[in-house]
C-alpha cells in the first residue's frame, strides 16, 4: 500500500514565529505546559494535513502568488503553507485576528 504522506518542510520564518508564540505563552501564563500543549497541537495538525494537503481551504490572497496558500487553524492562530511537488512548505503562523494580506 502506497504512503501518500507528503514531506514537511518548515521555513525559518515559521520556526521563528512559532518560537516567539511559545515564549509569549511561557511568559504570559508562567506555565510551560500551555506552550507544550500548543506546540503539540501545531505539530499534530500539520502532520494530519500532510496526508492530503491540497484538499483543504485555500487562502484567497489579494496578491498574485506563484503558489497557492492553504490554511490550518490551531486555537487562535492560522498556519499558512504551500504545496510544491511532494512537499508541504510550512511558511507562517500568525494570530488569526491579524490582517493577513499585509503580512504574507
Amino acid at each position: 500500500m502506497a504512503n501518500n504522506k507528503y514531506t514537511i518542510k518548515y521555513t525559518a520564518t515559521f520556526t521563528n514565529q512559532l518560537n516567539n508564540i511559545l515564549k509569549y505563552f511561557i511568559q504570559k501564563f508562567k506555565n510551560k505546559i500551555v506552550a507544550e500543549n500548543f506546540y503539540n497541537s501545531v505539530i499534530t495538525k500539520i502532520e494530519q494535513r500532510s496526508k492530503s494537503p491540497e484538499s483543504y481551504e485555500k487562502y484567497k490572497s489579494i496578491r498574485k502568488r506563484n503558489n497557492i496558500y492553504y490554511r490550518i487553524y490551531v486555537k487562535n492562530y492560522t498556519i499558512f503553507y504551500v504545496v510544491r511537488d511532494n512537499t508541504i512548505e510550512i511558511r507562517r503562523i500568525l494570530y488569526s485576528k491579524r490582517n493577513f494580506d499585509k503580512l504574507i
